[in-house]
C-alpha cells in the first residue's frame, strides 16, 4: 500500500457495517480496523490497539483471545456483509436478464468498497496473515461471492448475450475494479458512489462483450 493511500485513510473515519457487536467489542474492531489500515496488521500490536482505545491489554483480551481474533472478526464481518449484499442486489434486481445481474452486482460491490475503503483494504491484503483454521469461514464467503458473478457470467454465454475473451479472467477483472478503489477513490474528488458505481457496471458489461437481445 502506498504511503499516500495510507495518510488518506487515516484522515477518514473506519467504519462497520452494520454488525450485532456493539458497546466495548464493536469500537476495539473500529479501532483495529483504523490501525491495521494504516499501519498494516504486523505492525499494529496489542499494546498500540488498548492505548488507543485507552484500555489495559488485559480488558481487549475479554473481548478477544488474540490480535489474530480482531483480524479474523474483521475479516469475517466484510466478507459476509459482501456477500449478502451481493446475493440481496441479485434478488431486487428483479430479472433474468444476465447484464441486468451483472450491473446490480458491480454496483453493490463498487459502493462497499468505495463507502467502507479501511475495511476492504484490511479484508484484502491482512486476510493473509490469518491461518486456514482462522480464516476458513471467511474464505468459504469470498467463494460464495465468487461463483455469484460466475454463474451469471456462464448464464450470459449461454444465452449469448455475453463474449468475453476468457470468463474467469474477466470475472477476476471486473472483481478488481472494486478491490483497487480504496487505493484511489476519494468521496469528496467530484465523482460520488453512484455515478462511480455506473460507470463500473458500463466497463464490466464492456469487458464481458455484451450482446443486445436477438
Amino acid at each position: 500500500m502506498s504511503h499516500s493511500s495510507r495518510s488518506r485513510l487515516r484522515m477518514q473515519t473506519a467504519s462497520l457495517p452494520p454488525t450485532p457487536s456493539d458497546g466495548t467489542r464493536r469500537r476495539i474492531l473500529e479501532t483495529a480496523l483504523q490501525l491495521f489500515a494504516t499501519r498494516g496488521y504486523h505492525d499494529t500490536s496489542i499494546r498500540d490497539l488498548a492505548k488507543a482505545l485507552e484500555l489495559q491489554p488485559s480488558a481487549l483480551y475479554a473481548h478477544f483471545p488474540s490480535k489474530e481474533h480482531v483480524l479474523a472478526e474483521l475479516v469475517r464481518i466484510g466478507h459476509e456483509a459482501h456477500h449478502e449484499a451481493l446475493a440481496l442486489a441479485l434478488k431486487e434486481a428483479g430479472t433474468t436478464d444476465p447484464a441486468e445481474q451483472v450491473r446490480a452486482l458491480v454496483r453493490v460491490h463498487t459502493r462497499l468498497h468505495a463507502l467502507h475503503p479501511q475495511l476492504a483494504l484490511v479484508v484484502n491484503e491482512e486476510f493473509y496473515a490469518l491461518t486456514p483454521e482462522m480464516a476458513a469461514p471467511a474464505l468459504a464467503l469470498r467463494t460464495q461471492s465468487t461463483l455469484l458473478l460466475a454463474e451469471v457470467i456462464e448464464r450470459g454465454i449461454a444465452q449469448q448475450r455475453f463474449s468475453p475473451p476468457h470468463p474467469r479472467a474477466t470475472a477476476a477483472a471486473i472483481s478488481a475494479m472494486g478491490v483497487r478503489l480504496p487505493y484511489w477513490y476519494e468521496l469528496d474528488n467530484g465523482l460520488d458512489v453512484d455515478t462511480l458505481a455506473d460507470v463500473h457496471a458500463e466497463l464490466a458489461l464492456r469487458m464481458l462483450g455484451v450482446r443486445e437481445r436477438k
